[in-house]
């Protein structure tokens, strides 16, 4: 049923169940398993992150160690990306690349809240291939 899945991480707690779930779902499906972290440029504003080269280096150090924590919770191998831009169209952009069967986010990203967060939302919306939030 599904051949290729991807799973994106920020590190949220709702990133980490949806890791369960597209490791599970791979288990299950003999699936092979992507994951992606994505830099939200906007959430750090493009001009700070444009001076500051250290900034950067950090979040993409983070960005690192969370598919490297992503690969070592699995007992899957999966290949890994990590992209700068906006979460959302970076995420449809390799699911694209990969010709992921299915999507597994979490539900609400690191910002919280009660509802369901605006990158899941978007992704939910506006992709053509099955999502599941976790």
């Amino acid at each position: 049923m599904y051949d290729r899945i991807l799973v994106a991480t920020d590190g949220s707690e709702s990133a980490n169940r949806a890791i369960e779930q597209a490791a599970d779902l791979a288990d299950t499906f003999d699936a092979e398993l992507y994951s992606i972290a994505v830099i939200d440029t906007r959430r750090y504003g493009d001009s700070m992150l444009a001076e500051s080269t250290q900034v950067i280096a950090d979040l993409e150090t983070h960005a690192r160690e969370l598919l490297t924590e992503l690969q070592d919770r699995t007992d899957i191998d999966s290949t890994t990306e990590l992209r700068r831009g906006r979460p959302h169209v970076e995420i449809a952009e390799y699911a694209e690349k990969i010709d992921a069967n299915l999507l597994v986010i979490g539900n609400r990203g690191i910002g919280g809240g009660e509802e369901i967060g605006s990158t899941a939302e978007r992704i939910v919306r506006h992709i053509d291939r099955p999502v599941l939030t976790a």
